[in-house]
């Protein structure tokens, strides 16, 4: 085959660059085009607009954006912002409130619980205070006892009163356990009681009773066991991961199922220094007022303890992060319009705010609101696929 010969005037021209929607970016806006950036994100650039398979215009990168040009920034026009809402906030150091949520029940406040056990045998003659759960009052006959001993101590005491000096007989009444309104009924003169009523110490309820008429009692026999339920326990199995954050002196907010709508209001007490072996649970104390005696023994209860950060920690709206599946994100606004996604690595967690360990800084600003508008704009995904780090993307 014969090669035909070309002359200098046949030379085809190379074919011209579209640069007229270059000229009309460059128009609109003011400023001088560099170049066009691939919508998805992918290391693909143009001179000149173009389109990529799917039909997305090309993005316009300008010069005055020069090195500086990220891909993963999300830019959107403040008309927009304003339209849709979006909501930003500065980043600052917060105490972070975190409530532990734990089970509880009431309990008998143990340090006003009495037992009425006779030290002399005698007999029951009568009884006053008859049944379990009554409430007596400090003062108030419990039951008529009989006793040949604490009779002959009384005996001693009166005849020592006239020789003056009872301390000898008034040690042995007691000993016994006689009440001091008793010793001081004994008459210098005339017939003494053979009986007597034995008062209750204290204000409380009937917990248990044996005191029968007629019962023959033997020392060390317990007739009657009184609580003073004015103050009641609300004990909280708090679980062994949480109890590092419970402080004595904690507020703590208690419901019951039996009072549907109120909430009463406590302070944690006591920490118990052990741990439940079978429910690796730590037992705390919240000392409850129950004046009305609304508070049964064993009523079960759900118990909320604040604890909070011991020092102020960074923290974010929780209603700021973008969970992308295998990262946290958070949307930074460098400018108006003009957003970035940063991953951040997040720690505890109260009702409303979230610990930030990594990824931002106090004065940081941050959307918190709209997010979705963010979230539909084309170029975001590809903003979250650079914050992945290769081993993460190799899957």
């Amino acid at each position: 085959m014969d090669y035909l010969p070309v002359y200098d005037g046949d030379q085809p021209e190379a074919p011209e660059a579209d640069t007229k929607g270059a000229s009309d970016a460059s128009a609109a806006s003011g400023k001088k085009v560099k170049f066009y950036r691939n919508p998805m994100g992918l290391p693909d650039t143009s001179l000149v607009p173009k389109k990529d398979s799917m039909g997305m215009d090309y993005i316009v990168v300008y010069e005055d954006e020069g090195a500086s040009a990220d891909p993963s920034i999300v830019k959107v026009s403040v008309d927009k912002v304003q339209r849709a809402g979006v909501r930003t906030e500065e980043v600052k150091l917060r105490e972070l409130s975190i409530p532990i949520h734990a089970p509880g029940s009431v309990q008998l406040d143990e340090r006003k619980q009495w037992s009425i056990t006779l030290r002399a045998e005698g007999f029951v003659e009568k009884v006053y205070a008859g049944a379990t759960g009554q409430h007596v009052k400090a003062g108030e006959p419990l039951f008529r006892f009989f006793s040949p001993q604490i009779l002959q101590a009384a005996v001693e005491y009166r005849i020592a009163g006239g020789q003056g000096d009872r301390s000898g007989p008034l040690k042995k009444l007691r000993n016994l356990g006689v009440p001091d309104s008793f010793i001081k009924s004994i008459p210098s003169k005339g017939e003494i009681p053979t009986s007597l009523d034995w008062p209750s110490p204290v204000d409380g309820v009937l917990m248990s009773k044996t005191a029968i008429v007629g019962g023959r009692v033997m020392p060390g026999d317990e007739l009657y066991r009184l609580a003073d339920v004015s103050t009641v326990w609300v004990i909280a199995d708090v679980a062994e991961g949480d109890i590092g954050r419970v402080k004595i002196g904690s507020n703590a907010r208690i419901t019951f199922k039996t009072f549907p709508g109120e909430v009463f209001e406590g302070k944690i007490a006591f920490i118990l220094p052990e741990l439940k072996a079978e429910t690796r649970t730590a037992q705390v104390r919240v000392e409850l007022p129950n004046p009305e005696h609304r508070f049964l023994h064993r009523m079960y209860a759900d118990v909320e303890i604040e604890t909070g950060s011991q020092r102020p920690v960074l923290a974010i709206p929780s209603s700021a992060i973008i969970n992308s599946g295998k990262t946290e994100v958070v949307m930074v606004q460098l400018a108006e319009g003009k957003f970035k996604p940063v991953k951040i690595r997040t720690g505890r967690r109260s009702a409303d705010q979230v610990e930030v360990l990594e990824g931002l800084n106090a004065g940081d600003k941050i959307v918190t609101r709209a997010n979705f508008l963010l979230d539909a704009e084309s170029n975001l995904q590809a903003a979250l696929e650079s914050l992945t780090s290769p081993v993460e993307a190799a899957p």
